[in-house]
């Protein structure tokens, strides 16, 4: 049988071009093949900063026995290309292979989160230093969707033209008692975001070894029902001004290029992806 890596390169169509100077964008799509309405794209620009892409993406249907998974993900690396390489490889696995997985899907994915940042951890010496934020969903037969995430990438869905943030975002700011309960610190400076020990700008995250005491690996799971008024799913602006500049756009992979080329236009110099379901 193939492996989740194999089926995403067979699936997925890899476009190279220029964006601006400096940076390069992969994309791809991909339809279900349970269901003819539901299909996704996805665009990634690589920043004009002085560091290599950190953003990896995970975007597939895959059928397990008799079910189809719509399995999506973007992992955002700081200081770290390899824990988000290694995360896009081992988070989805760990938590499909949860037994309880098909009766308790949140259940499944808190405990694949967890082990998977013990890995991590453990294998500290060879994933190295930095860590990375996540937002996954799983789709499961085109009727329910998990999502859950770490730190601050969001998952945003829309019914009737409304958008709906699914995602929590983890912000120094707002778990600052939790954080000085564990003995850290948060660190508001004139000029600068608010940052655990005066170093890292979310409250969640995957790795930081050194800052593991203070942090939270945790997720916040949140479940939504797919049904006739729900349009699409977006994976990464501002809720309703993304969900408005695409809500018309057809086809999922020029609505998440149109996503991400708003960014660039506003100037963003750090790594950009997007993911878009349709249904």
């Amino acid at each position: 049988m193939a492996s989740g890596r194999e089926i995403l390169h067979k699936m997925k169509e890899k476009v190279q071009e220029k964006v601006g100077l400096g940076s390069t964008a992969e994309s791809g799509k991909g339809k279900s093949t349970a269901s003819k309405n539901i299909k996704h794209g996805y665009h990634l620009v690589e920043g004009k900063s002085l560091h290599p892409m950190e953003d990896y993406v995970v975007a597939e249907f895959k059928h397990v026995g008799d079910s189809e998974l719509g399995l999506f993900a973007i992992f955002d690396g700081h200081l770290s290309q390899v824990i988000p390489d290694y995360l896009k490889s081992h988070l989805f696995d760990n938590i499909l292979n949860e037994p309880d997985f098909w009766i308790e899907p949140e259940n499944a994915i808190r405990k694949g989160y967890r082990i998977t940042d013990q890995d991590i951890l453990e294998k500290a010496v060879d994933l190295g230093q930095g860590g990375s934020t996540a937002v996954t969903a799983i789709l499961i037969n085109g009727q329910k969707l998990v999502i859950a995430n770490v730190g601050d990438s969001r998952a945003v869905i829309c019914k009737n033209g409304e958008a709906k943030q699914l995602s929590v975002d983890h912000e120094p700011t707002t778990e600052k008692e939790s954080i000085e309960n564990r003995g850290g610190f948060v660190s508001n400076f004139p000029g600068d975001v608010a940052r655990v020990d005066g170093q890292l700008a979310v409250a969640r995250a995957f790795g930081d070894k050194s800052l593991k005491e203070h942090l939270s690996s945790e997720p916040d799971v949140t479940v939504e029902i797919i049904d006739d008024d729900t349009e699409l799913l977006i994976l990464v602006m501002t809720n309703q001004e993304a969900v408005d500049a695409i809500r018309n756009v057809k086809d999922a992979w020029s609505a998440a290029k149109l996503l991400t080329d708003e960014a660039v236009m506003r100037n963003s110099t750090d790594d950009i992806s997007c993911i878009v379901v349709t249904f």
